[in-house]
């Protein structure tokens, strides 16, 4: 799917037309046919439509050949803000999609407003209209035709195309790849295990010359020491494998950015099995893997002039008769030893080896994504990724990225408190904490103790990475991380993509 720009003259052409409008500004937009203009004029002026946020409304004028009106309320234009411009957008191409528009165009100046900010408009409308209109029916093959959710054509009209087209580009490379994220979250444990996934990432290295795939097998992780990955991977048939994932955009001496996805392919909480309630959704243990392919596939496509190395530690946690056990003591590839109290904190442990490993290529900054904790859930709900991690710069960055982005973070304290309760009797450190609470602190603290000194944060993305559906995703992956990140990088490079 893709987006293309039109000119306002021809926005009327198309079968639906998505239109801002604010509570406090009475004029309608000049530009459209008469017949157009005055059912707007007459609907705001009896208050059927108020513009007031998460209004959304359908008009069918009733000159022929007259296009369908969706009408989205953002408020009053005095308080404009992008997110709110981002939620009327998601609403009102999810509502398109649901009439089942073969086309839709997004007006974009009604978005805009006052605000001058027309770019930031563009490339919110090219990116959340390509997620909003994001289905997953790959395996859906016995739907009829008229049954079956198709997305319409997106296209987006300006009065300036021409200063909107870098902004939209940019925009549609991010969905695009955010959305192939959700794909590879959204498919189920029996499709995507260790060596698929590692597939899919050899996959995406062939699309993209900037790119280069390297995996790690079951016997080079064992001789390589990777001891907690393996025991989490222990019980599966499909064995465990590390995917590593390098992009060079920079001098060949400059020091990466490691960029570490939690890979649990299927997370049954092995021995310590998890309720059967909502289990299937234990597919979903792999977004932060997801999301680090996502973003590298969107970096290539940009041409970031970056070097960034990702590492997924990829396994599925399964109970069987060679699977790990709790209080089961494993070395890890940093060499400290690991008492296993719960099987089902099995991230952690996997990440552990990653982070290690991460290491060997003297990164000057890592960040992880994980679905780590269902305590992140408790603490922030599913508004807010969870964020640690051990330098102050390197926080606030990513926390004005995610202010920027929407894709917002939260971060949590890392005290020795939290740190004490990792003691183990018997080996350097438990895998869960000595006490209960403070889950997914405690989880950070633990990743803590595998990346030295080097500038590190800990994304706790179990919360946002998968849902029932909300204004701009449909139910299952939401990609998240991929925009987060991105965004990160171009505010790093003080790269504008408008």
């Amino acid at each position: 799917m893709s987006v293309k720009l039109l000119t306002y003259e021809k926005l009327a052409q198309c079968e639906t037309l998505v239109m801002g409008v604010f509570s406090d500004v009475r004029e309608v937009p000049v530009g459209l046919p008469k017949s157009m203009e005055g059912l707007i004029a007459r609907v705001r002026e009896i208050g059927d439509v108020t513009g007031k946020a998460d209004e959304v409304h359908v008009l069918y004028p009733e000159e022929k050949g007259s296009c369908r009106l969706i009408l989205c309320g953002l408020g009053e234009m005095k308080k404009w803000s992008l997110p709110n411009v981002r939620k009327a957008l998601g609403l009102g191409a999810k509502r398109a999609q649901a009439l089942k528009s073969k086309e839709v165009a997004v007006w974009l100046e009604t978005f805009a407003g006052e605000s001058g900010n027309l770019a930031e408009v563009a490339q919110a409308a090219a990116m959340v209209g390509l997620l909003a209109l994001y289905q997953y029916q790959e395996l859906k093959t016995f739907l009829k035709p008229e049954d079956k959710t198709t997305a319409p054509k997106l296209f987006l009209a300006s009065r300036n195309p021409e200063a909107c087209a870098k902004a939209v580009d940019w925009g549609e490379i991010i969905a695009e790849a955010a959305n192939y994220a959700r794909t590879l979250a959204n498919r189920p444990g029996n499709k995507v295990y260790p060596q698929i996934l590692a597939n899919e990432a050899r996959l995406l290295a062939r699309q993209y010359s900037n790119l280069a795939v390297s995996v790690l097998t079951q016997p080079q992780l064992g001789k390589a020491g990777f001891g907690a990955l393996t025991a989490v991977g222990s019980g599966s048939s499909h064995s465990p494998v590390l995917i590593e994932i390098k992009y060079h955009g920079d001098k060949p001496k400059a020091a990466p950015i490691a960029l570490v996805g939690k890979g649990i392919t299927f997370d049954s909480g092995g021995i310590c099995l998890k309720p059967s309630a909502k289990m299937e959704d234990m597919k979903f243990d792999m977004c932060g893997a997801a999301a680090v392919l996502g973003i590298f596939k969107a970096v290539a496509k940009l041409k970031l002039p970056i070097n960034l190395v990702g590492i997924i530690p990829a396994a599925e946690n399964l109970p069987s008769g060679t699977a790990c056990r709790p209080g089961d003591v494993v070395t890890s590839l940093s060499g400290q030893t690991i008492e296993i109290l719960n099987t089902d904190a099995e991230g952690r442990l996997i990440l552990a080896d990653a982070l290690t490993y991460a290491l060997r290529h003297k990164p000057s900054q890592i960040l992880d994504m994980a679905t780590l904790t269902g305590a992140v859930v408790v603490a922030l709900g599913h508004a807010a990724i969870g964020m640690a991690g051990n330098d102050d710069t390197l926080a606030a960055e990513i926390h004005a990225a995610g202010e920027e982005s929407g894709e917002r973070v939260w971060r949590m304290p890392l005290w020795d408190e939290y740190r004490d309760l990792l003691k183990s009797d018997v080996a350097d450190l438990a895998n869960i904490g000595s006490k209960p609470g403070a889950g997914t602190i405690v989880g950070a603290a633990f990743l803590e103790k595998f990346v030295g000194q080097t500038p590190w944060v800990h994304l706790d993305i179990a919360g946002t990475a998968y849902g029932d559906g909300g204004s701009v995703y449909a139910k299952g992956a939401t990609g998240v991380g991929v925009r987060l990140v991105v965004e990160w990088l171009r505010k790093k490079l003080a790269f504008s993509s408008l």
